[in-house]
């Protein structure tokens, strides 16, 4: 076991560059076994749920050559094969291989995804929209079994926005039969990007990034060569820690419309924001000032960024409020800022965070990936040392998060338990 060690209250300064998105990447890559051919995936993130996927897609036979930040898949050699139960459950996203296989072969056996643990995640709208196609779904002894004689285009309806369910479906119906219209459709930076993915791959889909993807289904689909999109969530966690620091980042290789909501917030508090083309500029000032944060699907502020959010929340003038709206029991953290000085009380899906002018060091867990990149930031701010332990979640979405720190000045290690 590992665990990182920061001194705070040392601003940081200098300049980052944004790693590829990991929801891009881990939809993406399973997406690839439906091709007919050799799919390579550029700007992948050097990541552990990345890995992950890499040695499911070995478990199943597939040719799967990962060097750098480049994946080399070969959808000739896939086969429609139970993957081990044990790498399945290491992340959330295994279930996209439901709809990839599903798509391909019109057979899939997958068990239950894992993850973390952030509250209720049900799957139920990507098993309507699959048996919306034609499929039949069981679920036994926590495996999902799905199976189709065809899947038929059809209009689907999500009764809540699903970035999962919506990609989904649309892997399914890549190769369905006839045309599928998915409403009320998931419009996250993502799902565009695992679009463009298939529609290199010979798909057909339009739509992508608003309420309804159409979908016209094709045969066959091919090899391709496609870069993932710059990590929203990543790009975010660097505004906020240049903010929280009373830093000056200047944070490249972003797309700065992905990150309006998070840009709109940060100004509220006082923070001086200047974008240009694909950097954004991040100069934290004092003494900043509250606000309210809700969280939405997009383009409104990300769930992922509530918990960094709060860290800074908890040391500007006055009080904030952080309303959840995406996912439930997604507060666990608080309890561990509280350690560190934290001033704050949970209410149903809201948190009440009232500014304190300090956090100090504490040992703190890192309870699942986001919460861990707030206990990292808020060991930044805080008077003293910090240890955050359970890092083994942050290095499931951050690539090289404690060099990235040590390049802006930060005093961070990364030392065994």
């Amino acid at each position: 076991m590992e665990k990182f060690v920061i001194d705070g209250g040392v601003p940081l300064i200098g300049e980052v560059r944004i790693s590829g998105a990991k929801n891009a990447a881990v939809a993406v890559i399973p997406a690839a076994i439906m091709a007919d051919g050799i799919c390579v995936i550029n700007n992948l993130p050097r990541i552990k749920d990345v890995q992950n996927w890499a040695n499911i897609l070995k478990s199943m036979g597939i040719h799967v050559e990962f060097e750098e930040n480049e994946m080399r898949i070969d959808g000739r050699t896939a086969r429609p094969v139970e993957p081990p139960i044990e790498l399945v459950q290491q992340m959330r996203a295994s279930y996209y291989l439901v709809g990839a296989m599903l798509g391909r072969f019109k057979k899939a056996v997958v068990g239950m995804p894992g993850g973390c643990s952030i509250g209720v995640r049900p799957i139920d709208q990507h098993i309507k929209g699959f048996e919306a196609l034609g499929a039949k779904i069981n679920i036994e002894h926590g495996v999902i079994m799905a199976e189709a004689e065809r899947l038929v285009g059809t209009n689907i309806f999500l009764d809540v926005v699903s970035v999962g369910a919506t990609i989904n479906i649309m892997l399914a119906a890549s190769m369905a039969e006839g045309v599928t219209m998915i409403e009320n459709a998931a419009k996250e930076p993502h799902v565009v990007d695992v679009a463009n993915f298939l529609n290199a791959m010979g798909a057909d889909i339009k739509g992508a990034g608003t309420d309804n993807i159409r979908i016209r289904g094709v045969k066959k689909l091919s090899g391709c060569y496609h870069t993932i999109i710059p990590d929203q969530i990543e790009a975010g966690t660097f505004m906020i820690a240049a903010a929280a620091t009373g830093g000056d980042i200047t944070i490249t290789n972003v797309i700065p419309t992905h990150l309006d909501s998070i840009i709109a917030k940060l100004e509220e508090t006082g923070t001086l924001i200047i974008p240009s083309e694909d950097s954004i500029r991040v100069i934290g000032k004092r003494p900043l000032k509250s606000t309210d944060i809700r969280t939405q699907p997009y383009p409104g502020f990300p769930t992922d960024l509530q918990q960094p959010m709060a860290v800074l929340l908890s040391v500007v003038d006055g009080t904030s409020m952080i309303t959840e709206n995406v996912w439930d029991n997604r507060f666990k953290y608080i309890d561990e800022l509280k350690k560190m000085g934290l001033k704050a009380k949970v209410e149903g899906r809201s948190a009440i965070i009232e500014g304190v002018k300090n956090l100090t060091g504490a040992k703190v867990s890192a309870t699942d990936l986001r919460a861990g990149a707030a206990m990292v930031l808020a060991g930044l701010v805080a008077h003293g040392q910090t240890e955050v332990i359970d890092i083994e979640h942050i290095d499931r979405g951050y690539e090289f998060l404690e060099e990235k720190l040590k390049n802006l000045g930060a005093k961070i290690k990364r030392v065994k338990e």
